[in-house]
């Protein structure tokens, strides 16, 4: 069951859809139309039966293809439908800290959101695509407190689902409390601790009696008692355990708003979640931010770039 605005084509034709790709981009000029609308309309597992049945027939790599006859943001659109879910992940982990300086956006936006069972896919294939630990690259590039979080999310030992034990939601709330409101000072590993491991649905409680006793929505109290990365990467863990849609249609706003916009954020939002919960995150924007996902892409981007996110979004919410 998935809240996905792209599924499974039918009636498909891996072969058909190689002959079609190959004829949009062979020769001069591409026919740029015919990429996106078959791209955007299959889903992942589809897109990778195309790549083998382009490489069968052709003698020829898509993605290579794709890279040498695209250009700017919809290339990169392109060629991010072609990468497996986790491949996708892994390779916007890699990017985010390597090189000079690292991009804690995205190790906050992707750790923060994906599921235990995700983070442990996402581990596995890092390892066996770069051939190197997820988890000793990230420490290799971050410090302190933030690094602890990110590594306690790394564990991907969030405790799983299962009824509510109401003592223990009082007992971890008013831990919070004494380690943020009461104290001088923060006790940052008490939050990353209860943050990082308990189930969301025990969490989800935790925050509403945290509010019960302190006064304080545990956001408030983040923004008081934390800085920087930490703060950035707590806040989004919080979001995410009330609601992930809503923590991505957050992240899509501000991807958009004011001047200028962030291509990469978009790009990995739209393609990441279009086969999970995309309906759920256009839902939210549209409560959220009194206008549709699909205006506001249409306002801030253009030509065959703005058309494929469209078709991505895959309908207006007003």
């Amino acid at each position: 069951y998935t809240r996905g605005t792209v599924t499974a084509f039918s009636p498909f034709d891996a072969r058909a859809d190689a002959e079609a790709l190959r004829k949009a981009m062979k020769g001069m000029g591409t026919d740029e139309e015919t990429v996106l609308k078959i791209l955007t309309s299959r889903n992942n597992a589809q897109r990778q039966e195309i790549a083998s049945a382009f490489k069968t027939l052709f003698g020829r790599d898509l993605v290579d293809d794709l890279k040498k006859e695209l250009t700017g943001k919809f290339e990169t659109l392109m060629v991010s439908l072609m990468r497996p879910a986790y491949i996708f992940d892994a390779h916007a982990l890699k990017h985010a800290i390597k090189g000079a300086g690292t991009n804690e956006k995205v190790l906050i936006e992707i750790l923060a959101s994906r599921t235990p069972a995700e983070v442990q896919q996402i581990k596995q294939v890092y390892l066996q695509e770069y051939e190197a630990n997820l988890e000793d690259k990230i420490t290799g590039e971050t410090s302190g407190h933030f690094q602890r979080m990110l590594v306690v999310l790394l564990q991907a030992n969030r405790d799983p689902d299962v009824g509510v034990d109401e003592s223990l939601v009082e007992q971890d709330a008013q831990v919070l409390f004494r380690a943020g409101e009461l104290k001088w000072g923060t006790d940052e590993e008490k939050f990353i601790t209860i943050l990082g491991t308990r189930s969301i649905s025990h969490l989800r409680r935790v925050f509403d009696k945290y509010m019960t006793i302190s006064g304080f929505q545990i956001e408030e109290t983040i923004d008081r008692e934390t800085s920087g990365d930490l703060e950035k990467l707590l806040l989004a863990v919080v979001k995410c355990i009330r609601s992930v849609p809503a923590y991505f249609a957050e992240t899509l706003y501000y991807s958009m708003k004011g001047a200028g916009t962030d291509d990469d954020t978009l790009i990995r939002v739209m393609v990441s979640r279009s086969e999970i919960d995309l309906l759920d995150i256009r839902r939210e924007f549209r409560k959220n931010f009194a206008k549709s996902l699909y205006q506001m892409i249409q306002k801030d981007t253009s030509g065959d770039y703005r058309k494929a996110l469209l078709l991505l979004c895959g309908g207006d919410d007003e």
